[in-house]
C-alpha cells in the first residue's frame, strides 16, 4: 500500500520546475534592479525571489555578490527620499492638516518609515514617506 504514496510525493515536490534568482553581477546598495542583473537558476531557497517579475524596478538595500540567490527582505521599494534632503512633514487630523519643513535623517521609499527632524523647532519626529515624497506624521497614541 505505500507504493501508491510514491506517485504522490513525486507530483508534489518537482525539483526540476524550483527556480530560484542569482545576481549576474556584484550589486550594490541601492541599485535599482533590471533585467540584465537578475538570472534564474535550478533549485529553491527558502526566501527568496524566484520570479523575475516581482523583484524588477526594486532597490537593493544591501550589497548582493555575483552568482549569490536574491532575498527578497535585501529589496525594497526605490528610494524617493534621500538622507539630509529637505521634505515637507504632514499631519492630518480630521479637515485639520499642518505642514511644516523637516529634513530626512535617512532614506526611504514610498511607504517606509523615516526620522525627520522639524527645521523649526529641531525635533525629530517619526514618519512615512508618502508617494510624493512628503513625510506623513501621525500622532502620538
Amino acid at each position: 500500500m505505500w507504493w501508491l504514496a510514491i506517485p504522490l510525493l513525486l507530483t508534489l515536490v518537482d525539483p526540476a520546475r524550483a527556480e530560484t534568482l542569482v545576481a549576474v553581477r556584484t550589486l550594490r546598495a541601492e541599485t535599482v534592479l533590471g533585467p540584465d542583473d537578475v538570472a534564474l537558476v535550478a533549485g529553491s531557497i527558502p526566501g527568496t525571489a524566484s520570479n523575475t517579475a516581482e523583484v524588477l524596478g526594486r532597490e537593493t538595500r544591501v550589497t548582493i555578490y555575483q552568482g549569490r540567490p536574491i532575498r527578497t527582505s535585501d529589496l525594497g521599494a526605490p528610494a524617493i527620499v534621500d538622507r539630509n534632503q529637505a521634505v515637507v512633514l504632514k499631519y492630518s487630523a480630521g479637515p485639520l492638516v499642518i505642514t511644516a519643513e523637516g529634513r530626512a535623517l535617512g532614506r526611504g521609499g514610498a511607504g517606509d518609515r523615516v526620522k525627520v527632524m522639524n527645521v523649526a523647532s529641531r525635533t525629530i519626529v517619526l514618519g512615512v514617506v508618502a508617494d510624493d515624497g512628503s513625510v506623513r506624521v501621525a500622532s502620538n497614541p
